[in-house]
């Protein structure tokens, strides 16, 4: 909102005529042109630079998923290769549910 009330602020130097039109022209035209070209990025750009950052990020950081000999899946594991609580309680719950 205020790119777009500075812009409209800026038009009637973009407008100007008379005596000194001329500076006031390319003055208006660099305002309105700047705030035209950051709407534009901050918009558009910025987002997708965000997500481009991240997704590689999130490539660079994610610890490879262990994979057990077996087949099973670790109950212990959240499905990032972190352990979601202790490996007691978790190796106890299997065991558990197993009959052990």
């Amino acid at each position: 909102m205020t790119a777009i009330a500075t812009a409209i602020g800026a038009l009637p130097l973009v407008i100007a005529t008379g005596p000194g039109a001329a500076a006031r022209q390319s003055l208006g035209t660099a305002i309105v042109g700047g705030m035209v070209v950051a709407t534009f990025l901050s918009l558009f750009i910025v987002p997708v630079l965000y997500i481009v950052i991240k997704s590689f990020e999130d490539r660079i950081r994610r610890p490879a998923r262990p994979v057990p000999v077996d087949g099973t899946i670790d109950p212990t594991l959240d499905g990032h290769g972190k352990y979601s609580g202790s490996r007691e309680t978790a190796t106890s719950q299997t065991s558990e549910r197993d009959g052990h």
